[in-house]
């Protein structure tokens, strides 16, 4: 059969009614029921069975349609890709056949010569998930507003920043932590800053800052009535307590310290 025909038999109707009407068109023609016969049949003989159920396996159908130069864009307009997509599923599943979610049918055309008409199925691995662009980061900065800290502000670059009172904190296996802000001067508000006192992460994936209260003490206990941490913002306190998800912070917020105060910043 030569595809010319085929296309003169369908008609401009077929490549110009809506995908209803060209459907009934295109169902109607033998010359397409003779390819939808041929893609049934091939889709049919590739149904497994295992414990009493049927699945196919495949998730593309490939038509390969013979045709002359300057015919084959016809058959690979999107319609024509639906109507044989939707016959494929109602064959499918008038058999009572299990087939994977991604089952898709591709119609494409060659100038070779050969069969006109060729039907292959495939099992094609899903492509890999595309990797989450990291959000631009936002510059922020902590601003002393209340203590004497080592520097009156810091730019929030690193991952993590820490805070509390000495700048090199040791315990008896040596040094344990570094503080990028420290409070190390001897005066009544740096006295209620802690060693270890918060810790600020930033996260890729969000964009977002968070705080971490890094003081000990147990839940249950008194000294949970006062944390030593909390945020006050739009006048309002909110105490940060030990956790492993930390606060958001957000500009203009105030971290209160015991009695030391620094203000987040950002751009």
């Amino acid at each position: 059969m030569k595809i010319s025909e085929l296309i003169e038999r369908l008609g401009r109707t077929v490549f110009e009614a809506p995908f209803g009407a060209t459907a009934q068109v295109m169902g109607d023609s033998p010359e397409v029921a003779e390819i939808r016969i041929a893609v049934l049949d091939e889709v049919k003989k590739k149904i497994q069975r295992a414990g009493g159920q049927a699945l196919f396996p495949y998730n593309v159908v490939r038509i390969q349609i013979r045709a002359a130069a300057g015919e084959g864009a016809v058959f690979e307009r999107d319609f024509f890709r639906r109507f044989f997509d939707e016959e494929v599923r109602k064959g499918l599943s008038k058999e009572a056949c299990r087939f994977p979610e991604d089952l898709r049918v591709e119609v494409r055309t060659t100038s070779d010569e050969g069969k006109w008409l060729r039907i292959e199925t495939l099992a094609e691995e899903a492509a890999p998930p595309t990797e989450e662009v990291p959000r631009a980061r936002r510059t922020a900065r902590l601003v002393v507003a209340a203590g004497t800290a080592n520097k009156s502000e810091i730019p929030l670059l690193k991952t993590r920043t820490n805070i509390g009172r000495l700048s090199d904190v040791y315990k008896s296996e040596g040094l344990s932590r570094r503080n990028d802000l420290a409070f190390a001067e001897d005066n009544p508000i740096n006295r209620t800053v802690s060693r270890e006192h918060a810790h600020i992460v930033y996260d890729k994936k969000t964009g977002e800052y968070r705080l971490f209260n890094d003081r000990w003490y147990k839940r249950g206990d008194k000294a949970e009535n006062n944390c030593g941490l909390w945020i006050v913002r739009d006048g309002m306190g909110q105490e940060v307590h030990r956790d492993t998800r930390g606060t958001r912070l957000l500009p203009g917020d105030e971290i209160h310290l015991g009695k030391a105060v620094i203000k987040f910043q950002i751009k």
